[in-house]
């Protein structure tokens, strides 16, 4: 029972449990319980920088092939492209079967709300290819900007992998770097209860359980189409590949318990390098596929923001007919690739795509603030284990990939 109890599994979910049944019986108490949410994260956000930083480099350091580098690279790329694809064309015809927006009656004061990031530019789609490249490199740290520091990183990696033994003595410092990091990480971890019971008792005090009943149906469709994407798409990608994803989700289960809740795949980020490459990829692939899938494999984010987009389309009655749907879809093609550090990402990046197509008035975003948190967690889950999937085919692809140790996490059930 006592191993049972300091289990972080075990832990997590307990927390998740009491977090939710405090929001239910005493709400005001549960809001106050934001901050313990909002610090768990802030720390976690304090090490994704550095860490992302560190396992890119290191991981492209270590490829003193550069053509093997481009290789893995441009596999990555082309993985990222066709599932954010297919994620799409999934929840597009999801939406259109089930027409969750379909006879919702829009509130009255839409055009008062004050919506989550407000007040922030959207990119766009020129504006988010241009601020892949930091002004300055100790700003892209300091706010955290993720895409910048995976940029500076791979030319960073690039030039020690040129200069090959010259930049050894560097190698070594930033792999004991990395080994201080993830000791931290391992600190952090200890107050993930604590960070879980905070972000849910928030989330049901504030919006309670009623409040989500008229968006019940947007809430269902987007947790199926998750669901389909998952153990069906990846389930077969997996197979295809020689793996079992069941068992791969048995191996992450504390990390994904972990993302579901605090609703951010960052979170895990650390710990999920650490757990692929002891179920058998390779450090250099882990070190590059993972983060740069945290930029630009988000496969769940797609999902919930074409989905989103329809159900607002029905909302409004707008008719968008199939032409202006693949439009809609091929914008989403980018801008969901510039969701990723991005303060009120969901809300921006949707904007962006709203205000790209024109047939969606921006002001209806208000009618999502209700359920989105909730379906942060679906779309955090789905992105996390859609980077996990990827460095796997990817390590396998490249015979980069080591079974004995696959077997050896499966049989002993270790986490």
């Amino acid at each position: 029972m006592r191993k049972l109890a300091g289990n972080l599994t075990v832990q997590v979910l307990f927390a998740v449990a009491v977090g939710v049944t405090l929001g239910i019986v005493s709400p005001d108490v549960a809001r106050t319980m934001k901050p313990l949410g909002d610090t768990f994260i802030n720390l976690i956000k304090m090490i994704v920088a550095p860490i992302v930083f560190l396992t890119i480099v290191t991981g492209i350091s270590s490829m003193q092939d550069l053509r093997r580098l481009g290789r893995v690279g441009g596999k990555a790329f082309v993985y990222f492209t066709l599932t954010s694809l297919l994620s799409l064309v999934i929840g597009l015809i999801v939406v259109n079967v089930l027409k969750p927006g379909a006879g919702f009656i829009r509130p009255d004061d839409l055009a008062n709300a004050t919506l989550p990031g407000a007040g922030t530019e959207p990119l766009g789609v020129i504006g988010f290819l241009s601020n892949i490249v930091p002004s300055s490199v100790v700003e892209a740290f300091a706010k955290g900007e993720l895409l910048q520091v995976v940029f500076f990183a791979v030319l960073f990696g690039i030039a020690m992998a040129m200069l090959g033994e010259r930049a050894q003595l560097v190698s070594d410092v930033f792999e004991r770097l990395s080994e201080v990091f993830f000791k931290i990480v391992s600190i952090i971890m200890k107050v993930a209860p604590i960070g879980a019971f905070g972000a849910m008792a928030y989330t049901v005090g504030t919006f309670g359980v009623r409040t989500l009943l008229p968006l019940g149906k947007l809430m269902l469709a987007v947790y199926i189409t998750m669901a389909l994407f998952i153990f069906v798409v990846l389930g077969l990608i997996m197979r295809q590949y020689g793996f079992s994803l069941w068992r791969f989700l048995v191996f992450i289960r504390q990390e994904i318990l972990l993302v579901l809740g605090t609703s951010s795949s960052e979170s895990a980020f650390p710990r999920l390098l650490e757990k692929l490459e002891r179920y058998g990829a390779s450090r250099p692939v882990t070190g590059l596929v993972v983060p740069a899938g945290y930029s630009f494999n988000l496969d769940g984010t797609a999902i919930y923001l074409v989905m989103a987009a329809m159900f607002l389309a029905q909302v409004y009655n707008v008719d968008m007919n199939i032409g202006e749907q693949l439009t809609l879809l091929g914008i989403l093609m980018v801008t969901s690739k510039g969701a990723a550090g991005v303060t009120g990402s969901g809300f921006v990046v949707l904007a962006s795509t709203l205000a790209a197509t024109k047939t969606v008035p921006i002001e209806g975003l208000a009618i999502l603030l209700g359920v989105d948190r909730f379906m942060s967690e679906a779309r955090a889950i789905t992105n996390f284990i859609g980077n996990g999937v990827a460095t796997l085919v990817v390590a396998r692809s490249e015979g980069e990939f080591d079974d004995s140790k696959r077997l050896a996490c499966e049989a002993e059930g270790r986490v």
